[in-house]
């Protein structure tokens, strides 16, 4: 398992490297870092049944939310700053390991670039999101049965 904060990091620089580079590219917010943690989680859960990282996630209002890192950057929209050489070392960490860098490009490269508001949107049609109670835990059964199928890793 991996830290969900070395996650968070990996997406911030990803965030970062895209918005140097494309002018229509949205800063991460902490909105759309929740909606891109919670399909990086049930990825892992539909094509290895593992966890990615060992936090829960709970069905809030606006989504599916780590608690955690909700608490890290509690007040703060957009969640990127500035990158530091350990946001780099996480993220070179993560995409040395070639099943991790898989399932994170892949789910990246579907909604990475969605805005935060739609990814929301998309969670509350879906079923495990739906289908728990407000401020409850979504189950990993729930993620895994509900996206089985649903996603299918790249393999370079």
């Amino acid at each position: 398992m991996v830290d969900v904060f070395k996650v968070v990091n990996w997406l911030r620089v990803k965030n970062n490297a895209d918005v140097r580079t494309n002018p229509n590219a949205e800063v991460l917010t902490q909105m759309k870092a929740m909606k891109l943690l919670y399909y990086f989680q049930a990825a892992s859960l539909a094509t290895t049944g593992k966890r990615l990282f060992n936090n829960r996630i709970v069905a809030w209002k606006y989504g599916p939310v780590i608690e955690a890192v909700h608490a890290k950057y509690a007040g703060q929209r957009e969640i990127v700053g500035k990158i530091t050489a350990a946001d780099l070392a996480d993220y070179r960490e993560l995409q040395q390991d070639p099943q991790l860098r898989d399932l994170l490009n892949s789910v990246y490269d579907v909604y990475g670039h969605v805005s935060a508001i739609d990814l929301m949107n998309q969670t509350h049609r879906e079923r495990p999101w739906k289908e728990t109670p407000q401020s409850g835990v979504i189950s990993d059964e729930a993620i895994r049965s509900y996206y089985q199928g649903r996603f299918v890793l790249d393999e370079n």
